[in-house]
Parts: C-alpha cells; sequence; structure tokens
C-alpha cells in the first residue's frame, strides 16, 4: 500500500532505534499477543497477507508510533472482531462471553508449539510457463499499489537482472483481497547504485523476491 506502511520503509523519519538490541521479545504481554495471532492463523479463511493488509490501514500516525506488538494485537483483536469470534463489549470489558463445546478442550501449549514449527506452504501452480529467464534484465513496475503490495517502493521504476526462479507462489496482491491465485516468482538482483544514487560507486548488490507481475523487460 502507498504511504508510510511501505515494505521497504520510508527515509525522514530518524535513525531506527533499539535495530542493535538482540532481544525479539520485551514483555510478556508480547507472547501473549504472539500467541493470539498465530491462533487466529488457524483459520481456513485467514491469510499473511489479509493481516498485513489490514495493519497497513492504520493512520500514518498510529502506525508509526505505536510499538510492533501493539500494531500485531490491534490488528488481530480487529480482524477476530470481523469474523465474529470476538465482540466490541467483550474486548471493552474484558469479559469473554465465549463457552467452549463439550468434548472439544483447548488446544494444548505443546500442540501450539508443533503448529508454529509447521509453517504454511505458499507454492501454487501456475499454467503458463515463466515470463523472464535467468540473467534476463527486468525493470520494476512503476505505478503504484491502492491495496496490500510486496513490492517495495525504493524498487520502482529501477532495473535488474533475475538471480533466480522459484516456481508459482501466492500473489500477496490478490491474497489480501481473498483471491486464491499463484504467479511465478523471482529473486531480482540490483546494483545499489541503481536502486540509491548516492551509492554510486559501490560494488554492493541487492537482492529482491519480486512476483511476475511486478515486472516488465527493461
Amino acid at each position: 500500500m502507498d504511504g508510510v506502511h511501505d515494505l521497504g520503509g520510508r527515509e525522514g523519519f530518524g535513525p531506527i532505534e533499539g535495530k542493535h538490541d538482540p532481544r525479539v521479545i520485551h514483555a510478556d504481554w508480547e507472547i501473549r499477543d504472539f500467541a493470539i495471532k498465530q491462533s487466529s492463523a488457524a483459520g481456513k479463511s485467514w491469510t499473511v497477507d489479509w493481516f498485513r493488509h489490514c495493519r497497513e490501514l492504520a493512520g500514518p500516525v498510529d502506525y508509526l508510533t505505536r510499538p510492533y506488538y501493539d500494531q500485531w494485537l490491534t490488528t488481530a483483536v480487529a480482524q477476530l472482531i470481523d469474523e465474529g469470534y470476538l465482540t466490541l463489549d467483550e474486548i471493552k470489558s474484558g469479559v469473554s462471553a465465549f463457552a467452549p463445546k463439550p468434548g472439544r478442550p483447548p488446544q494444548t501449549a505443546d500442540a501450539a508449539r508443533a503448529a508454529v514449527k509447521n509453517p504454511r506452504s505458499f507454492a501454487l501452480s501456475v499454467n503458463a510457463p515463466p515470463r523472464f529467464a535467468l540473467g534476463e534484465s527486468v525493470r520494476c513496475r512503476l505505478d503504484g499499489a491502492s491495496g496490500h503490495t510486496r513490492l517495495p517502493g525504493y524498487a520502482r521504476g529501477r532495473a535488474g537482472a533475475v538471480h533466480a526462479h522459484h516456481g508459482g507462489h501466492a500473489l500477496p496482491d490478490a491474497a489480501a483481497r481473498g483471491e486464491h491465485r499463484g504467479e511465478h516468482l523471482y529473486t531480482v538482483g540490483f546494483a545499489s547504485s541503481g536502486l540509491w544514487p548516492e551509492a554510486k560507486g559501490s560494488v554492493d548488490r541487492v537482492f529482491i523476491d519480486l512476483w511476475e507481475s511486478y515486472l516488465e523487460p527493461a
């Protein structure tokens, strides 16, 4: 989604605080938050791209100032209310109206850990052959996106070369809209100076996984 919610981040907001902190979790509530999100991901209609799109619907101020796991919790709760698992009254009161069905005990901690260690596959078959070959020069599309996308803003309009082809994978843009559609997925290599003019003279390269509809012949 165009705006502050960009996969590659946005310039102009100062240094990233705490980036040298190796801890993933900083408080007990973040662990519970992670568990809530993982539990909601067990639903058949849930996709990671729908979750990301809903998170990107946050206003710019909230998105830029609220802690990472706080954003996760807000997104998960909004989705659970939308799907009828929770009500706003339950959230406000802190009292659940849920009554478990007889014979269906809650998931155990061991079962939850096993589910987390068994990630979903996003590989999908694609009927058409890949449009681009290894080593071929390609350019990222310049046009923006009104919904969720995994094409970072800094790569739009920039040229690179196909480094690898990974077969068909679920297209995030479509999955965020509830569509089950696969596209060829490539790793494209870019000269860092081709992405950022201030990197002129650098020999560094940047590799980005990009779906076929993001690309056009260079």
